[in-house]
């Protein structure tokens, strides 16, 4: 990906399938299982839809973005009772961890759903079992199968590989219980007639559709949704049986509508019903979101309509290699923060950059390094550092004369809002530096660094102005860097850029569009050279 001329033409353009825009957008990750610490995998999601976030706002959405905290499971009840402390206690020591971490990524989340609030999710989980329930959806019968203790669910047959676990290379123990079953079996012509809609459930990118399908194709099978409290006792009861506890399926999945307080008092249906409803997930949970989601929805008997789509990456893996205690190279976020004197925005340009949505991706320190070093710090930090010291030498104010040149071409906001529209994000802030790289020949070519260079102050006010549009471009990607960058430009409207309320305006993509801005602020050193 080194090439910047890669970054000129799309390699798609949007289609029907990505472009449900509507005023009001959703979006959601998958909330992250309380057993242990947060790793890159939790990071380059919560990176990701946080970008997204930030761009629907910037465009000039009304957006809520919800992540949050899966508690409950009999890993969790497991560990605490091996670390001697309650179940509760336990899972609030992780809730902190990972609402600190995400705060110094600067994730923008508006609500932190926990499956432990009682207040708040515990009532519309109840809710929609009754009514899956009253509409003839669930049904309690013994069962036999197969649990993996690493997954907390049943697998069947064709979930193994050579009769493991692929995910723990665990074999999975085979249990006879009693428990209350959700018939999904049913719903595969109606699953199959979803997903082919136009305008129903998508998947994006289109290349993990047909997965999805495949599944429906094999047949489908009823899904386990309890356990007996005997097996499972850290979780929500379920309704009018006292010995059972709900399973993972009702119990997380339910958390995208129990944040919106629905079949409550405090139901917000217009992040629901009115508005584009997204949810970010990893591959491996694809299939739960996509078959048996839309199905209790559809059972609910309420009008609850399936979200528009589901946004789907892939895995992340470490110098080429999956990560491993074994192995020894897994890779801490606190340790790439440390590394970047924690600063967020050298690993979230990383893994925008590096990493197209819904592709499988690799940390690599010696590549961030590279990244860190010859995008942001040369060609970004350098460029910007130039033009305001030379500008600084001019008296510092910004004249361009009656030039109005794009250097990245006219229609430069029109590909890049297109290629964030189709969530290509790595595209789009590709053809943002892309403008970069222009600029920095654009200098090097007219010099106004020499006495005898002509126009030199329209010159280094042309450059300004790119770099104001530059800014823009990259404050969904790296808000921190951003709002510097517009700091030391002097731009008026440097302290509001990260207020969510804060929108890139039709005239800020035309060529002087920002009519209050006269002169230019202090040059600093954006990005500082990596310790050796």
């Amino acid at each position: 990906m080194d090439s910047e001329d890669d970054f000129f033409e799309p390699d798609f353009l949007p289609t029907i399938a990505y472009n449900l825009r509507m005023s009001r957008c959703y979006l959601t990750t998958a909330i992250d299982y309380a057993s242990a610490p947060p790793h890159m995998g939790h990071v380059m999601e919560k990176i990701l839809a946080d970008v997204c976030a930030r761009w629907m706002r910037l465009r000039g959405d009304e957006v809520r973005f919800q992540i949050g905290m899966d508690e409950h499971g009999v890993k969790v009840q497991r560990a605490a009772a091996k670390a001697g402390v309650d179940p509760q206690a336990f899972v609030d020591r992780f809730a902190t961890l990972y609402e600190d971490l995400y705060g110094r990524l600067n994730i923008s989340s508006d609500f932190f759903i926990r499956t432990t609030d009682r207040a708040r999710h515990w009532p519309t989980v109840q809710a929609l079992w009754k009514k899956l329930g009253e509409n003839g959806a669930l049904e309690k019968r013994s069962y036999t199968g197969l649990y993996c203790q690493g997954c907390e669910r049943f697998l069947t047959a064709r979930d193994l590989q050579d009769g493991v676990c692929p995910i723990h290379q665990s074999k999975p123990e085979e249990v006879t219980e009693s428990n209350w079953f959700f018939l999904l079996q049913r719903e595969g012509d109606w699953l199959k007639k979803l997903l082919a809609d136009e305008q129903g459930y998508k998947i994006v990118p289109d290349n993990r559709a047909p997965e999805t399908l495949s599944l429906i194709e094999q047949g489908l099978e009823d899904v386990s949704f309890s356990r007996p409290k005997s097996s499972l006792s850290w979780g929500i009861p379920v309704p009018d049986d006292d010995e059972q506890t709900m399973y993972v399926w009702c119990d997380a999945l339910t958390n995208y509508i129990s944040g919106l307080g629905y079949f409550t008092a405090k139901q917000e249906s217009d992040f629901w019903e009115g508005a584009e409803v997204t949810h970010v997930i990893g591959k491996d949970i694809a299939r739960f979101h996509a078959l048996i989601w839309p199905a209790m929805l559809k059972n609910a008997g309420l009008d609850v309509p399936p979200p528009h789509r589901l946004l789907i990456h892939g895995f992340l893996t470490s110098e080429g290699q999956k990560m491993s205690k074994t192995i020894g190279n897994v890779v801490q976020p606190e340790d790439v923060l440390t590394h970047f004197g924690g600063n967020p925005d050298p690993l979230r340009f990383y893994l925008s950059h590096e990493i197209p949505v819904g592709n499988d991706g690799d940390f690599s320190w010696k590549r961030i390094d590279e990244i860190y070093d010859s995008r942001l710090r040369n060609q970004l930090g350098n460029l910007l550092n130039r033009v305001l010291v030379l500008l600084k030498k001019e008296g510092g104010q910004i004249d361009c004369g009656e030039v109005s040149l794009f250097l990245n071409g006219d229609d430069a906001w029109e590909k890049f809002s297109a290629a964030m529209d189709s969530f290509d994000l790595s595209h789009a802030i590709g053809q943002a530096f892309a403008w970069v790289a222009l600029c920095n020949e654009y200098i090097d070519q007219k010099k106004p660094w020499g006495k005898e260079s002509p126009n030199r102050k329209e010159v280094l006010s042309v450059l300004a102005e790119n770099l104001r549009h530059i800014t823009l471009m990259i404050l969904p990607f790296v808000p921190q860097t951003a709002q510097e960058m517009a700091r030391q430009l002097g731009l008026p409207c440097s302290e509001r850029m990260l207020e969510k309320d804060f929108v890139i305006t039709k005239d800020m993509k035309e060529w002087g569009g920002e009519k209050g801005w006269k002169h230019v602020g202090e040059p600093k050193i954006l990005f500082a050279p990596l310790e050796k």
